[in-house]
């Protein structure tokens, strides 16, 4: 798939990141690079406990490294956030269960200071973007998992940053649920072309999703292989049972299998 040709929206140069313990470091990242074009959907893939989401918290400002440089927009991950570039979406909802939907989108734009009227708009057009028109008096509990997942990625939508950042978002979810909710987000991706960060660790996710493949070894995680994607722009379920899929899935396995050997 040609990459567009853009600014670079994420660069990461010989970063590293050692957590000092009791016992003795842990060198959770060791001299990644990797540079994000704009509109790119980029996955990272990898064994447990190989440091994908320490990589994506570190461009979130969740983490600090402790070698290299990392720029978000040109800015450093600090600014970057304060500037509101980025949207997260973490592995469980992480929803208030005594706010309703809309409440639990429109949160975060009344913390912005936007008024009740402006938040509840926002909220409920990002409501029907990702299919929950309609759903925006219900709590929590009342949404099955790929709902409340739905939810989560309205509200990290709803103040319009250029980056979404996801982590692992739909591991938790059965197959069905999860091969519908990709093909949601792809649709979504086609339309809006933010840059997308996403952790998994499915080769049929990945592979499915992304522009591009990074895949990343054991700890210390080091980037093994990046994967460009040959699969058409648009992308439908049937092509998982096309040569070019299954030919990108097994490179990606065979990239997996050299890192932790390696």
């Amino acid at each position: 798939m040609p990459q567009p040709e853009t600014d670079s929206a994420i660069e990461v140069k010989n970063a590293s990141v050692i957590y000092q313990t009791a016992d003795s470091p842990v060198h959770a990242l060791s001299n990644i690079d990797l540079t994000i074009a704009e509109g790119e959907f980029v996955s990272l893939i990898g064994p447990s406990g190989c440091g994908k989401t320490t990589l994506v918290r570190v461009i979130a400002d969740l983490e600090k490294i402790s070698d290299g440089s990392v720029l978000v927009n040109g800015v450093t991950p600090a600014a970057a956030r304060l500037n509101r570039a980025y949207g997260y979406v973490f592995q469980a909802p992480a929803l208030f269960p005594w706010r309703n939907v809309l409440a639990n989108v429109t949160l975060p734009l009344q913390i912005q200071g936007k008024g009740k009227a402006e938040a509840r708009s926002i909220a409920m057009a990002h409501l029907a973007r990702v299919g929950l028109g309609g759903f925006e008096g219900k709590y929590p509990w009342q949404l099955s998992g790929g709902m409340q997942q739905r939810v989560s990625i309205a509200r990290a939508l709803s103040f319009e940053p250029r980056i979404l950042m996801m982590d692992e978002p739909f591991g938790a979810l059965d197959e069905i649920t999860r091969d519908r909710l990709n093909e949601q987000l792809q649709q979504l991706w086609q339309k809006e072309r933010r840059t997308v960060v996403f952790v998994t660790h499915s080769i049929a996710e990945a592979v499915y999703l992304s522009t591009r493949i990074v895949v990343m070894s054991p700890r210390p995680g080091r980037i093994v292989k990046v994967i460009e994607s040959t699969l058409p722009d648009e992308r439908h379920q049937g092509l998982k049972d096309t040569p070019e899929f299954v030919a990108l899935a097994h490179e990606v396995r065979e990239a997996l299998a050299e890192g932790h050997h390696g």
